[in-house]
């Protein structure tokens, strides 16, 4: 097996851990790194090992999916995904790693804010347009819904997280096709990925009660920051010595 592609099954593995036990973590955790890599893992086949995770999620928590009050949210993540598309199109593999950097920490900073926002229909519209928009450029999209839901019951966040990444992974496909970023040859490029990120899904349901939310929570955001640091510093870099 290549080096490369050991290590970026390796970064699936626990990001698909975290978002399986948390609610969402998979491109937080392995972007910033998977672009290092190969600029060809961000952003279509690590949002289709997203799709991949999220249809296993939601599929575990069947029973207790309920979309309700997210149609907001689905809904601007339509127009948020053509924003993102438009943009992607433009940005080449640096430009992409900056965006990468900066969407990981300000993720890092959301999800340490003290306070809580209530998840209503015009906060939930624009989380969705935010999310589709960073979803489909950089394939980090769950922060901005994370930071709706963060407060609530922690199981309660994992199935609607993981519905509402079904249909958004779909949108940003789709969108991601016409401009070239999704392919057979992106498809081929995440297959051998999915079992890693089922591993990580399958051990965390094993273990996700026995550990605690707190400690998996500021682990992982540790990690992000020192990955988004790393992206970010790489971009910049590339950046001025055009």
């Amino acid at each position: 097996m290549e080096l490369n592609l050991l290590l970026a099954m390796i970064l699936i593995f626990i990001g698909s851990f975290v978002q399986s036990a948390t609610g969402f973590g998979l491109a937080v955790v392995a972007a910033p790194i998977l672009i290092y890599i190969s600029p060809e893992y961000i952003p279509g086949p690590l949002v289709f090992v997203g799709l991949f995770l999220a249809l296993i999620n939601a599929y575990g928590y069947r029973a207790t999916i309920s979309l309700q009050g997210l149609w907001g949210a689905i809904i601007g993540r339509i127009p948020g995904s053509v924003a993102g598309a438009v943009m992607l199109y433009y940005i080449d593999a640096d430009q992409l790693s900056l965006l990468l950097g900066i969407v990981v920490l300000m993720a890092v900073v959301i999800s340490l804010l003290p306070f809580k926002l209530q998840p209503t229909p015009g906060r939930l519209l624009i989380a969705g347009f935010l999310s589709g928009f960073f979803g489909t450029s950089s394939g980090i999209g769950g922060p901005p819904m994370a930071l709706l839901l963060q407060h609530q019951q922690a199981n309660l966040i994992r199935v609607n997280l993981s519905a509402f990444f079904v249909a958004s992974c779909l949108i940003s496909l789709t969108m991601q096709v016409p401009i070239g970023y999704m392919s057979w040859h992106h498809v081929y490029l995440a297959l051998p990925l999915l079992p890693a990120g089922y591993l990580g899904y399958f051990i965390a349901m094993r273990f996700v009660d026995r550990l605690s939310q707190k400690w998996i929570r500021y682990t992982s955001l540790f990690l992000c920051m020192l990955s988004g640091c790393a992206a970010l510093f790489s971009g910049l870099v590339a950046i001025v010595g055009h």
